[in-house]
């Protein structure tokens, strides 16, 4: 299968059908919706500009960045539906409806809210285009592909916009007065976030150069007006202070994590957070009722994404220096580890394969295949805590070692008390 070949999105759905439809089953879905599409959205790198190789699909490896883009922005899109879908789907055909239904709200919801995205629904012969076609096509158009880095990475992460404002617009009915009220709401987002980036930048009261040239770079990719660029430009120009934005204190938990998470690699774009940008950053999040806690969260969040696709982020790593990055997240990680020791425990000493690998390593070197059960069975002990249900954990970055590090002090040992 190619991206960039027609057909490929009915292609990509009868491969996935099966993970698509375990998004409706029952357990799946965390408490509140925004934390359910958060824990499938950010490991994809969607939010951060960044598509990541993170598919299963035995042809990924040949995909280019436009190519991951448009399976994560696809994904995406499709994901949030099933999420709010209110019943596991039971069978392919229920299935078959459902996907068939999200591929119209797709169409239509880029056909109203993006109108300069719009394209025949006609072929040339006057056939009617399917909803299949007709959604292939819109996200090929939402995808395209930007050559600079920081052009990429602003475009792209303005598409998780396009995600939040779609699983708005799906609950209500497409007249133009609703239309119009989110094609204006999709500009004033894209403002509010310049804002947000022009005050993490000025949190120094230094502007750097790659924050500056961030700012171009973000101006050339939102598709502001030209009344709202100009403002924006001054904005970035005189500093903002985050009590003159307004913040969506009331608004979305998902949005209000995007404008947190933007804020941090905007103060991340010249490699380093002083005291003064920390301080910053935990001003934003208590504008945006986040304790210090989610702050800690979304730091976390970000470090483990960059280290577990660390290889294939070429420029953004640049932006990052990997011991540093390491080090805070083990940190982090461990700090909850620590908090949840009680539960982890628990959890441990009920699963007898996990016992059984402990006890044996306690004795004897175990062989490749039972270090990696180790490791996988202790990073699933670790997904039952409450913070990484909605964070997701670099398994490829949690190597044995890493785990041991991370576990409480004396963890293993008291495993194995009665």
């Amino acid at each position: 299968m190619k991206p960039s070949t027609k057909g490929w999105l009915k292609e990509y759905l009868e491969f996935r059908k099966e993970l698509l439809k375990d998004l409706t089953a029952e357990g799946r879905k965390a408490s509140h919706p925004d934390h359910s599409i958060y824990r499938v959205i950010q490991p994809t790198g969607l939010m951060y500009g960044q598509p990541v190789n993170g598919f299963d699909h035995p042809d990924s490896s040949q995909w280019d960045e436009k190519d991951r883009m448009k399976i994560v922005l696809a994904e995406s899109l499709i994901s949030s539906s099933l999420l709010f879908h209110d019943k596991p789907i039971k069978d392919p055909e229920e299935l078959s409806a459902v996907l068939l239904k999200t591929l119209e709200n797709i169409s239509n919801f880029y056909n109203h809210i993006f109108p300069e995205l719009a394209t025949p629904t006609k072929t040339l012969f006057g056939r009617k285009k399917t909803s299949l076609e007709l959604a292939e096509k819109r996200i090929e158009r939402a995808s395209e592909f930007q050559s600079n880095f920081w052009t990429q990475f602003f475009h792209n992460s303005l598409l998780f916009l396009d995600i939040f404002i779609y699983g708005q617009w799906i609950h209500t009915n497409a007249d133009k007065i609703v239309s119009d009220f989110f094609k204006y709401e999709r500009e004033e987002l894209r403002t509010s976030l310049v804002k947000i980036m022009a005050a993490a930048a000025h949190a120094n009261s230094i502007v750097e150069f790659e924050e500056r040239k961030l700012m171009e770079y973000f101006l050339q990719s939102a598709q502001l007006s030209p009344e709202k660029r100009k403002e924006c430009q001054e904005i970035f120009e005189r500093g903002i202070s985050i009590e003159e934005i307004n913040l969506p204190t009331n608004n979305s938990w998902l949005l209000k994590k995007y404008f947190l998470e933007i804020a941090i690699l905007t103060i991340w774009a010249d490699r380093k957070v002083d005291q003064v940008e920390m301080l910053f950053l935990k001003r934003l999040a208590d504008t945006l009722s986040f304790s210090e806690d989610d702050l800690e969260n979304s730091m976390m969040a970000i470090e483990g994404f960059a280290l577990e696709h660390w290889d294939e982020l070429n420029s953004l790593r640049d932006k990052m220096d990997y011991q540093q990055v390491s080090e805070q997240f083990i940190k982090r990680v461990a700090k909850v580890a620590e908090r949840h020791k009680g539960k982890l425990l628990n959890e441990v000493k009920g699963s007898e394969r996990l016992m059984s690998l402990i006890v044996k390593a306690r004795s004897q070197e175990l062989d490749p295949k039972e270090k990696a059960r180790l490791q996988e069975l202790l990073i699933d002990v670790m997904r039952t805590v409450p913070t990484f249900v909605i964070i997701s954990l670099p398994q490829r970055f949690l190597t044995l070692p890493i785990l041991m590090q991370i576990l409480p002090k004396n963890f293993i040992a008291e495993s194995l008390s009665a």
